[in-house]
């Protein structure tokens, strides 16, 4: 169980007609604000583990960088809930490009998706790779043995980072699209190729989820969950693979199914 995902508080739980004091894991809560070159650009409700992932992927899955090279200098505050961030020459794109507003760990309207930055960094994949089914089904059941932190509270998401023979590295956070941004500032950090890899994921796939699968040019997204119609329209576009409802030995294929092999 990590310390950096949960922390132990007392509860009273009801059992068998009665309560029974007992301690148990919650989930932790973090809000982290992120000021670039000296000005606040965005403050996100996180779990506060790899934080340095998660601004380095948020900030490239807005569009402000495209790699660690874009970064002059990071100091995350764990204390206090600051990430100050300089820029290297060239600073942020125009304002206009790009809003400041408050970021939830909750889905729905919490986030923005209609950007310009979403439309210039979200790439149309050609190619990619092929899975085959017994894979999908692998991996899925590999996430959910390793989601420890999920197991002790309930209340996180997972994500991982994988090819057809196994798990690359996994991140959670209480907000999907975090756990993807972690995954995303991994791959900025360790200059991970993804053109051969997957994303194996716990929650529903929203228009942001699949936005971010793109932005980071992976081109299979496997899911335990539900797909939302948008994300599926852009997952045609974009030239994704949504696997979803994926439990057991069951899955559905919603988009591009030739990269989904059976046999």
């Amino acid at each position: 169980m990590s310390g950096f995902a949960a922390k132990r508080r007392p509860i009273a739980k009801y059992r068998n007609g009665r309560l029974v004091e007992e301690e148990d894991e919650i989930a932790l809560e973090f809000p982290l604000t992120i000021t670039v070159n000296g000005e606040e650009f965005a403050t996100i409700v996180c779990t506060p583990a790899h934080l340095n992932e998660l601004v380095i992927g948020f900030l490239a899955s807005e569009g402000a960088i495209r790699t660690c090279s874009d970064i002059k200098g990071m100091t995350i505050d764990g204390e206090r809930g600051f990430a100050y961030v300089e820029l290297a020459a060239g600073g942020l794109p125009a304002k206009q490009f790009y809003a400041k507003r408050f970021i939830g760990s909750c889905c729905g309207k919490s986030r923005q998706f209609y950007f310009y930055n979403d439309m210039k960094t979200a790439k149309t994949i050609v190619g990619g790779i092929v899975v085959k089914a017994d894979d999908c089904i692998r991996l899925m059941e590999a996430l959910h043995e390793r989601s420890t932190d999920f197991a002790a509270t309930g209340g996180l998401h997972n994500a991982a980072l994988a090819t057809p023979d196994g798990m690359v590295v996994i991140r959670s956070d209480i907000g999907r699209h975090n756990a993807l941004d972690k995954l995303y500032g991994y791959c900025l950090r360790h200059q991970v190729a993804v053109k051969d890899k997957l994303i194996v994921f716990s929650g529903r796939v929203s228009s942001e989820v699949l936005l971010k699968a793109a932005k980071m040019g992976v081109s299979v997204l496997l899911s335990k969950s539900a797909p939302t119609t948008l994300a599926l329209d852009l997952a045609d576009e974009l030239g994704i693979t949504v696997v979803g409802f994926l439990r057991g030995q069951a899955f559905n294929v919603y988009t591009h199914e030739s990269r989904i092999i059976i046999g």
